[in-house]
């Protein structure tokens, strides 16, 4: 793989990496009820996601491939419907995707960063 193509991959890990911690931290001590209450908190953890799915799209299938621990179908299908069924967003599965999926996520593109 052409070294840009590897430094492109790393840049798109890290804007993931970053955009799941920056939605754990916004969301730091506060329950579900406190951020469905607090509309800015709430629509920066929505925008951290899609920022996670759209980057995502940009890693190429040579790393998608050397990171199956990431699930990167999942995410997609995260980012697309936050960003086409933005008048219908579940909180909940929103917050789901927070509380279940945000930690493991960030430990695997911790370790996928090591790697690539």
């Amino acid at each position: 793989m052409p070294r840009e193509s590897i430094d492109d991959d790393r840049v798109r890990l890290t804007h993931m990496l970053e955009s799941a911690q920056r939605a754990v931290r916004i969301a730091d001590g506060l329950d579900d009820a406190a951020l469905a209450a607090d509309e800015v908190r709430l629509l920066a953890i929505v925008k951290s996601i899609e920022i996670i799915g759209e980057a995502s799209t940009r890693v190429s299938e040579t790393t998608r491939t050397r990171c199956p621990e990431i699930d990167w179908i999942a995410i997609r299908g995260m980012r697309n419907r936050l960003i086409h069924g933005y008048d219908a967003i579940d909180e909940r599965i929103v917050f789901a995707t927070l509380r279940n999926r945000l930690p493991g996520l960030i430990a695997n593109l911790t370790a996928a960063l090591a790697r690539v």
